[in-house]
């Protein structure tokens, strides 16, 4: 029944354009290269295995062997990931002698994940 009502509401016919609406909403576009920069993040939470670290650094501050362990995978495939975790500003990193502790960059990291789990799991 779901697909039906999908199918339904695919075809229907619009032939009349909303000029106001649509005016409205354009003004309240966000710029082209903002919107690719929010493509380029979401890009990001489409690997399961950034998704992964991001979790487990929404609980604590971890450093690599630490990540490494606890997702069972090589120190070197959690760097590779943690640097493009740091790249889009979603990880931050810092030292302690020789160990690199990293982090979620900010409150709004945890609050997008914490959002996208809400919805998922509704």
């Amino acid at each position: 029944m779901r697909k039906k009502e999908t199918s339904d509401v695919e075809s229907s016919c619009c032939s009349v354009i909303h000029e106001d609406v649509v005016a409205e909403v354009r003004k309240k576009m966000p710029d082209e290269t903002v919107l690719l920069d929010l493509a380029d993040l979401f890009k990001v939470f489409g690997d399961s295995t950034r998704v992964r670290i991001l979790c487990a650094l929404l609980r604590a501050e971890m450093c690599v062997c630490d990540i490494a362990a606890l997702l069972g995978m090589s120190k070197s495939a959690i760097s590779h990931q943690l640097r493009t975790l740091r790249q889009t500003r979603l990880v931050k990193y810092r030292r302690e002698g020789k160990v690199v502790y990293y982090s979620l960059e900010d409150e709004h990291v945890g609050t997008i994940f914490d959002q996208g789990l809400v919805h998922v799991s509704e």
